[in-house]
């Protein structure tokens, strides 16, 4: 009990050491020991790629789960150790509505089996992100929290010990240099004339008491030194860690960038796919125009002799006026020799012809001619 109570008690010594070093400091009447300038930009450099690393982490955290609950659920979860619950993306849930959907409707109309090929797409495009988000997290968010939980932490507890040992030697120093200043005081002769005896012996006991104090003193100096000096190098090594830091995010940044780069080009194969498969599934508004048309209408003798009749491109002419110029969005496969496969960013001509499908053009590049998807066109002016 008796040695706690010491330790309690030196323990609150050397705080209120410190702190009164430290506000002598901040009002300017005591002296600091200042860090070499290297060793300030490693401090400032470490500073630095803390914060930054802090901000990617949780902006990345952001960009693969949106929603912030779902984000405090999952930290819950790791803070608890425990699994957290599977849970389907937003483009799978949105995919299996549609094709619930479909089942509804009936996968025989035009609209459920539209519903039915989007619905297999946006489940693919689901699960593709949730494989990006897998990697993602294991790859690229896992080494940046290690830094902040690991790494960091511990340059910040050796950097607190060090601010400690710090004040510890600059109040050693300040002590040294009042016992000191009392030493030379109490040295000085005394004078003759005025003083007795008495003074001399009160005098000289004085001196030798302070020349103690100074030997105290510059015992506690060097011990200090030694302790900041030995901090300061276990810090310094820390710091100069961060060079390896930046060279194990940079690698964990590419991966990123890959992972990001096939999810996106994924994404971009999965939509591709689902457009051709809506350019050959039969136009909804064609059929309902159709419907609706009087018994042995014009419209409806066309439209029956271009559905039973295949459509010969060769015999296809271009009209004197309607021509028009269009710009090529996407990369797009001829699926039969009646199409004409196209590249994206490529100028070609396009124009109608009398009972075609709204949503096919007829197209011309050079003397290559053949039916194209409009939703794969820009029309220009």
């Amino acid at each position: 009990m008796d040695f706690n109570v010491k330790k309690l008690a030196s323990g609150a010594g050397v705080f209120f050491t410190r702190a009164v070093q430290f506000t002598e400091e901040k009002l300017g009447q005591a002296e600091k020991t200042e860090l070499d300038a290297h060793f300030e930009n490693l401090m400032s450099r470490a500073d630095c790629t803390k914060l930054w690393t802090e901000k990617i982490y949780r902006q990345t955290e952001a960009l693969l789960q949106p929603n912030p609950s779902a984000r405090i659920e999952e930290f819950l979860y790791e803070k608890l150790d425990r699994k957290a619950p599977s849970r389907m993306t937003n483009g799978e849930l949105l995919g299996q509505y549609m094709l619930d959907a479909s089942k509804e409707f009936g996968p025989g109309t035009p609209y459920g089996s539209t519903l039915s090929e989007v619905g297999e797409c946006e489940r693919r495009l689901g699960t593709a992100e949730r494989e990006f988000l897998q990697t993602t997290a294991i790859s690229f968010l896992t080494p940046l929290r290690n830094f902040l939980e690991g790494d960091w932490r511990t340059i910040s507890k050796e950097r607190r010990l060090l601010e400690n040992l710090r004040l510890d030697l600059d109040s050693c120093k300040a002590r040294l240099k009042k016992a000191k200043v009392a030493e030379a005081k109490a040295a000085m002769a005394p004078d003759f004339q005025e003083t007795r005896p008495r003074n001399y012996v009160l005098s000289a006991s004085a001196s030798a008491l302070w020349s103690e104090e100074v030997e105290k003193a510059e015992h506690e100096l060097r011990v200090a030194q030694t302790e900041f000096d030995r901090q300061a190098e276990v810090t310094r090594l820390l710091l100069e860690g961060i060079s390896s830091t930046h060279v194990n995010h940079l690698r964990c940044l590419h991966e990123f960038v890959e992972a990001q780069a096939a999810y996106y080009k994924q994404c971009h194969v999965h939509m591709q796919e689902v457009q051709k498969e809506l350019g050959r599934l039969p136009n909804a508004f064609a059929l309902n125009t159709h419907s609706t048309a009087p018994a042995g209408s014009a419209s409806e003798g066309l439209s029956s002799s271009v559905e039973t009749d295949t459509l010969k491109i060769e015999e296809v002419q271009a009209p004197a006026t309607g021509t028009r110029k269009a710009k090529v969005l996407y990369d797009y496969d001829a699926a039969d020799s009646s199409e004409l496969s196209l590249l994206a960013d490529e100028l070609i001509t396009v124009y109608t012809v009398p009972g075609m499908d709204s949503d096919w053009l007829i197209g011309e590049r050079g003397n290559q001619k053949g039916k194209v998807p409009v939703t794969y066109l820009e029309l220009l002016s």
